[in-house]
């Protein structure tokens, strides 16, 4: 029986590591029913007849429009936005993949898990910002959450079975970005261009950016402590420039578990369609020379100062963490159009972060979605008034 899924963000960096996935697993076993995408209509179509595609998503109006033009598949369902869902699904679906990126993919995961028994999320932003909401989607759909971020990943890998109240210590693993040996001098002056250049993964420019400044740390220690319901204690961070090692955990019992493995998407993307060790995964091997020299050290807050934000955050889920997306996006952007300098980031995101307005907003918690969308408007249009 074909495995049904949908891939929402399929012209992403996960998205097109999903379909080579699905390619090379033989992709007559899967039947897509849904790819969405926002503006990249060309790779969308070009994906819509390798694997016969019944029905897409583009978010985009005029994107909308081109890929309507060009389509020559009268079977092909092509919708404009995630409000007709029900048309699209007849039957739950066995598995959906979220590869949005930014707030943008929150609203469509809060839609879509009704529809699927089982759904994979590698959209940070929504698990940070409307974590609750989705909880109480998962709950009452009987949908089963799978994390596809290299360390929720494998902590999720690591304790399927066992007492989360046996959990002594989590530590997530970051490889420093380029700037992590660079004279502190020089950091100031540095170009877009070094920061980009990340020594060990291929990404976007902006999560290049959250590297380098370790705020993607940040998110990500949230992000743990939302989907493992962890007290922010228990979380710690640790440098390690090779990043063959993603997550490493304490138990009370004295044991401790090491989770590693090559540094590329594709092992927890694959793991997160199948939820078993597949044997199709070509595996190269433990990597003895990089067990034999982890140089794991703790993480030097003079170095990354934005590290400071999670004294800042508190335990229960509130709009406080969009707060923190919403600042650290627009500032993210401000320096790609060389409106700041790079350290303008960690300045500005953490007095921004004081600001008696938001930090009320550390005990209010998100009800609906229009609370957590709202705000990353106004955040927004703060930032630049401040800031240009």
């Amino acid at each position: 029986m074909k495995k049904k899924i949908a891939i929402l963000g399929s012209t992403g960096s996960i998205g097109k590591s999903l379909l080579k996935i699905i390619k090379k697993n033989k992709k007559e076993n899967f039947q897509i029913i849904l790819l969405t995408a926002n503006k990249n209509y060309k790779e969308l179509l070009k994906q819509t007849k390798i694997f016969k595609v019944k029905n897409v998503i583009i978010n985009n109006k005029l994107s909308f429009k081109k890929f309507k033009s060009l389509n020559k598949n009268k079977n092909l369902n092509i919708y404009n936005n995630f409000n007709e869902l029900d048309k699209i699904f007849k039957s739950k679906l066995d598995y959906t993949m979220n590869s949005i990126v930014g707030l943008e993919g929150l609203e469509p995961t809060l839609q879509i898990i009704k529809y699927t028994k089982t759904i994979a999320i590698a959209n940070k932003e929504s698990i940070i910002c409307g974590w609750n909401l989705i909880n109480k989607k998962l709950i009452d759909n009987n949908t089963k959450f799978i994390p596809v971020d290299s360390e929720h990943f494998s902590i999720w890998y690591a304790i399927q079975n066992l007492k989360k109240s046996n959990i002594n210590k989590v530590f997530l693993t970051a490889s420093g970005g380029p700037l992590l040996n660079l004279n502190k001098k020089k950091i100031q002056k540095v170009s877009v261009k070094d920061v980009l250049k990340h020594p060990t993964w291929k990404m976007g420019k902006k999560i290049s950016i959250d590297s380098s400044t370790l705020m993607n740390k940040v998110f990500e220690v949230i992000e743990a402590k939302n989907i493992f319901n962890l007290n922010l204690d228990k979380i710690s961070i640790l440098i390690h420039p090779k990043s063959y090692i993603h997550a490493l955990i304490s138990f009370n019992d004295g044991m401790i578990k090491i989770i590693a493995h090559e540094t590329t998407m594709d092992i927890p993307i694959l793991n997160s369609l199948f939820n078993e060790r597949n044997p199709n995964y070509q595996n190269k091997g433990i990597k003895l020379k990089l067990l034999n020299n982890l140089n794991l050290s703790q993480v030097d807050t003079k170095r990354f100062p934005i590290i400071n934000i999670l004294k800042k955050i508190p335990q229960k889920i509130s709009l406080y963490e969009t707060v923190i997306v919403s600042a650290n996006d627009q500032l993210v952007r401000l320096y790609l159009n060389n409106k700041i300098k790079y350290n303008d980031i960690s300045n500005k995101l953490l007095k921004f972060l004081n600001l008696k307005e938001f930090v009320k907003l550390k005990k209010i918690t998100p009800s609906t979605l229009s609370d957590i969308i709202n705000l990353d408007k106004y955040v927004r249009l703060k930032i630049k008034s401040k800031s240009v």
